[in-house]
């Protein structure tokens, strides 16, 4: 029959994952944490707790960061030891891409509108037209 001889039990499967793997607990910490990091912005902006815009939106925009992470984590189940780390390693690389194409397309849109919008420049004075020549009418001699 066959060469190979197992003890009971053994298989010969070494599958050992040790990526993250799901439990109930790991869904209700992920569900309690996103209620959290969604109501402390809505709270932030219906309280209107700073007078700065621009201070809320930046803690918006942090609340909003942390709880992608906990999505991949808690609901994606993404760590460096899932499928040997590529899927880290492809996140990465996204991240990578993404931040790389809007940070070239604000700096791209930043430099048009100060080159371009009419009124804007900085070398000449406001809604000055040069000095026109004097009006040399037909039949008229300078």
């Amino acid at each position: 029959m066959s060469d190979h001889t197992h003890a009971h039990g053994d298989h010969g499967h070494h599958d050992h994952d040790d990526g993250y793997h799901a439990s109930t607990k790991g869904y209700v910490v992920g569900f309690v944490l996103s209620v959290i990091l969604t109501a402390i912005p809505f709270w932030l902006v219906m309280g209107n707790v700073f007078e700065n815009s621009n201070t809320t939106a930046f803690i918006i925009l942090g609340f909003a960061a942390v709880q992608i992470v906990v999505h991949m984590i808690y609901f994606l189940h993404m760590n460096s030891k899932v499928e040997g780390g590529w899927s880290m390693l492809a996140l990465i690389f996204t991240v990578l891409i993404v931040v790389i194409m809007l940070a070239g397309s604000i700096w791209v849109m930043y430099h048009l509108n100060y080159n371009m919008m009419p009124g804007m420049m900085h070398d000449a004075p406001h809604n000055q037209l040069p000095a026109a020549a004097p009006h040399m009418g037909h039949g008229t001699q300078p």
